[in-house]
C-alpha cells in the first residue's frame, strides 16, 4: 500500500467514524475536552494505521478512546493528589450539566455506584449501541465473557436504580448456568 492509498483510507476512516468517536468521548470526558481526546486517537490511527482493522475499525477506534482516556484520567488523579498535598483543592465540574434531567440525574447516580468496569460495559451497549462482538474486542475479552459482565452489570444498575429489592447472588457459572434446560 502507497502513501496515497493510506491517505485515502485515512480519510474514509476519519470521515467515517469521527463523530461517533467525538460522541464516545464527549460521554465520558465531556464536551470541552473531547475534541483534544479524539484527535489523539486519530493521531494514533494514522500511526498505527496497519493495525487497524479494515472492516470493523470502530471498536479499535473505541478501545483507544478508552485507553487514552483512561491515561488522561490517571494523570488528572496524579495532579490532584499533587494540588492536595501542595494544599490547594482542584475542583472537577460535569460539562453537560445544563442538559441533565432528574431520570438522567438519577441514573448516573446509580451508574456511579459501580465499578468501572460495569460501567463501561453498559455505556458500550446502551451509550454505543456496539453489538457483543464489538464490545467485546474494545474491553479485550471473549464475546460469552462480555455477555455475562453485560447481564450482572444491567443486575448491578437495576439494584441501585432501587428496581430490584432482593439481588440473590449470582450462581457460580452466572445466567450461563440456566442455559442448560433443567
Amino acid at each position: 500500500m502507497g502513501v496515497e492509498d493510506d491517505r485515502a483510507r485515512f480519510v474514509e476512516l476519519f470521515q467515517r467514524h469521527y463523530g461517533a468517536v467525538m460522541r464516545y468521548a464527549a460521554r465520558r470526558v465531556g464536551r470541552d475536552r473531547a475534541p483534544d481526546v479524539v484527535n489523539d486517537v486519530f493521531l494514533v490511527a494514522w500511526r498505527r494505521l496497519a493495525d487497524v482493522p479494515v472492516s470493523e475499525p470502530l471498536p479499535w477506534l473505541y478501545a483507544t478512546t478508552r485507553h487514552l482516556i483512561g491515561n488522561e484520567l490517571r494523570g488528572r488523579s496524579r495532579q490532584a493528589r499533587l494540588a492536595a498535598r501542595m494544599g490547594g483543592f482542584t475542583e472537577w465540574v460535569e460539562a453537560d450539566h445544563a442538559d441533565v434531567v432528574v431520570d438522567r440525574l438519577r441514573v448516573r447516580r446509580a451508574l456511579a455506584e459501580l465499578s468501572e468496569g460495569d460501567q463501561e460495559t453498559l455505556r458500550l451497549a446502551a451509550w454505543e449501541g456496539l453489538d457483543a462482538d464489538a464490545a467485546a474486542a474494545v474491553l479485550g475479552c471473549s464475546r460469552v465473557a462480555y455477555k455475562v459482565r453485560l447481564y450482572r452489570a444491567r443486575r448491578r444498575l437495576a439494584a441501585a436504580l432501587g428496581l430490584v429489592r432482593n439481588t440473590p447472588a449470582e450462581p457460580a457459572l452466572g445466567p450461563l448456568a440456566h442455559e442448560g434446560g433443567s
